[in-house]
């Protein structure tokens, strides 16, 4: 799996073992147009055999997409269907803040903080889903998960 983090000037990205036992946080990479983020993104799904994407989406307090989250949902799909992978959308509201909190990352700009964020959003991955899916079966999915009502 490799989960990324997306943001307007990076993305912080972390990836796990075959078995989902441990989850690294990796580089985070500094956005630039879509064809060299992709060119990046294609040559470390490849070198970590990725299997498929786990892209975070910033929801409210109440589950709803966010301005931020609909950027990253449009990013994830397009970079799924760029490398022909599924794709798993996970809310990660507050992620960011409880990975400064837990590494002392507070104010962090050299993409630790969103790498960071990224390893925490595929640990929550990993234990509740959802199951990654093809992107026009995930686009509906927004706020989806165990336990999530639709709206």
């Amino acid at each position: 799996m490799l989960a990324l983090d997306v943001g307007r000037r990076r993305i912080g990205l972390a990836g796990c073992d075959p078995l989902g036992i441990s989850v690294t946080p990796l580089t985070a990479l500094r956005r630039g147009r879509y064809s060299a983020d992709l060119e990046q993104l294609r040559a470390l799904a490849h070198q970590r055999r990725a299997q498929a994407l786990v892209v975070g989406l910033p929801l409210d307090a109440a589950q709803r997409p966010t301005e931020q989250a609909e950027h990253c949902r449009r990013y994830g799909e397009r970079l799924a269907r760029s490398l022909a992978l599924p794709l798993a959308l996970v809310n990660e509201h507050s992620s960011s803040w409880a990975a400064a909190e837990a590494h002392g990352l507070q104010g962090d700009r050299s993409g630790a903080l969103d790498s960071a964020a990224a390893a925490l959003l595929l640990r929550q991955w990993l234990q509740d889903g959802p199951e990654p899916l093809p992107v026009a079966a995930a686009t509906p999915a927004i706020g989806q998960g165990p336990g999530a009502q639709a709206s």
